[in-house]
């Protein structure tokens, strides 16, 4: 009886665990897909670089996201917090393309983005690897990025500035990102993670920033910064 439970209870977690996963990839391509064409839009009408607020409204929604969380406004908000930061990448990829090469450093850094997450999410799903231990490491390497951040920007403010900074911060963050997407993957499947659109929010942010970041490196090494 007791082992008919157990079994009845794994097939259970089993079935629970693997809604949250098919929920939350299905719901993370559809906001990528509406994030590349509201990216479009900008670039379409030429939009200008618009600083630090999709930052402040995007830290709003993420706060309205968390608390939304098992309400079918959370999808709404998700939507709306990945079309913001969308849109808000389009002057950024305008600006590249209009650089030497800039086309082919756009798409190369679109193409390795898509190829790191497919691989280090799928190698997690198929390997069933537990990568909570990671934890205290990317937060602790969050922290230190987050801190180089700042000092860059109080740099720039009083007129000086760290050669190579802004390059160690970008190869950094695509260590730190990459180490999410492993540990994100692996919350969800372990149960770390039960709710799909916060799971769907994580994942969505470690794919934006490496995108980022991977553009920023390639435009480096390809002698256009």
């Amino acid at each position: 009886m007791a082992d008919a439970q157990f079994l009845s209870d794994r097939q259970s977690t089993a079935a629970s665990t693997n809604k949250v996963l098919r929920n939350t990839y299905l719901l993370l391509s559809m906001t990528l897909l509406f994030s590349a064409a509201m990216a479009g839009v900008a670039i379409a009408m030429n939009a200008p670089y618009m600083g630090w607020l999709p930052l402040i409204i995007s830290f709003a929604l993420l706060f309205a996201i968390s608390k939304m969380r098992n309400s079918p406004w959370g999808i709404v908000l998700v939507f709306a917090f990945t079309g913001i930061l969308g849109f808000s990448v389009g002057p950024i990829v305008n600006f590249y393309m209009q650089t030497a090469g800039g086309s082919q450093t756009v798409l190369t850094a679109l193409s390795l983005t898509g190829v790191i997450f497919l691989s280090l999410s799928g190698y997690t799903l198929v390997t069933q690897k537990d990568f909570s231990f990671m934890g205290g490491f990317l937060i602790t390497g969050l922290w230190v990025v987050i801190g180089a951040v700042l000092l860059s920007l109080v740099g720039g403010f009083f007129g000086f500035y760290i050669s190579g900074l802004q390059l160690a911060i970008s190869a950094a963050i695509v260590m730190l990102m990459s180490g999410l997407i492993l540990y994100d993957t692996s919350q969800i499947i372990h149960g770390g993670e039960t709710n799909y659109i916060m799971a769907t929010v994580s994942l969505y942010l470690s794919i934006y920033n490496l995108f980022m970041a991977l553009l920023h490196l390639l435009n480096f090494f390809g002698g256009n910064d």
